[in-house]
């Protein structure tokens, strides 16, 4: 008898009033796994974790977590989830270990035990130092940890965290990642909405949303292997004066920026590189071109290009 999938979604949908926020949304996530919904601004990420989590209920469709329905979710099913919102709510005069304590206390969590459990936490996202520091006193980075320890207190079978590194540093981003990787050592599934593409690439599977729908689903390989036909990144002196050219030569949002280079979707690469270099020297820019496998980024820039 196959596995209850630790969270599935069918044909979940939400509106509010003409707004359509999420679109026939189908997911099906197993016991363990790490998976990434990554998608704009707007895309609909922070409503679907508000509905998989039961905090809003779905205008139709159904979402079920560790079997149970959430529109019906009863205490000991929500004792099963730890939920970290964009802005968690730690209180900033309480001292970290405070405000482990009084999440404890909020998921009754037995006395027995508890400074032991605060203590693991604690080590386990190397707050132990700042346990007396006030948290808001603490670094961002610090206090996103904080804020997932205090989601992981009363030992969740699933966690689902809505762009928890957002705003954060690149070291504390690190640390953030190596404590996720660490709660899948212990079978937590992990489900984390996400701006970052780089992120993605770390989940075992990735869902791309856009505008409340589904774009794909699949590993960040398999998903890469969607982009149609190739992609060159070009170096050039001028970047932004390049891309405004090419944009004109290969319309349809062919060219992009891609940090201080620019990448070209072709379905033909040769024939597109002797294009963009003669359109490139006749404007006096001198250009590099090479093939680059494509990435998360390309192939959500190529899905959108397809969208009405």
């Amino acid at each position: 008898m196959p596995e209850t999938p630790a969270i599935r979604t069918e044909k979940l949908h939400k509106r509010f009033g003409e707004l359509s926020a999420v679109e026939e949304l189908n997911l099906e996530i197993p016991a363990g796994e790490l998976f990434g919904l990554v998608g704009s601004d707007g895309a609909g990420k922070s409503t679907t974790l508000r509905m998989l989590t039961g905090i809003m209920d779905p205008t139709a469709g159904e979402v079920r977590v560790l079997g149970g329905d959430m529109r019906r979710a009863d205490e000991a099913l929500r004792s099963k989830i730890g939920y970290m919102s964009q802005r968690f709510g730690l209180y900033p005069d309480l001292t970290v270990q405070e405000n482990l304590r009084f999440y404890a206390d909020i998921q009754m969590i037995p006395r027995r035990g508890r400074d032991a459990r605060i203590d693991e936490l604690l080590e386990f996202g190397k707050l132990t130092p700042f346990r007396d520091r006030p948290a808001g006193k603490l670094s961002g980075g610090m206090k996103q940890k904080l804020g997932l320890a205090c989601a992981l207190v009363h030992r969740p079978r699933v966690l689902f965290l809505d762009e928890p590194t957002n705003g954060v540093d690149p070291v504390s981003r690190r640390d953030f990642w190596r404590i996720l990787y660490g709660l899948l050592a212990e079978g937590v599934t992990v489900f984390v909405a996400t701006a970052y593409l780089d992120e993605a690439e770390r989940c075992g599977r990735v869902g791309l949303m856009h505008r409340g729908r589904l774009l794909a689903c699949d590993t960040p390989r398999n998903l890469k292997r969607m982009v149609k036909g190739g992609v060159l990144e070009l170096a050039t002196p001028d970047p932004r004066h390049a891309v405004r050219v090419l944009s004109g030569a290969f319309p349809g949002g062919s060219v992009v920026l891609f940090g201080e280079k620019l990448h070209l979707f072709a379905a033909d690469p040769g024939a597109a590189e002797s294009k963009a270099r003669s359109v490139l020297e006749a404007e006096g820019l001198e250009v590099a071109v090479r093939p680059v496998p494509p990435t998360l980024e390309d192939l959500l820039v190529s899905l959108l290009r397809e969208q009405p």
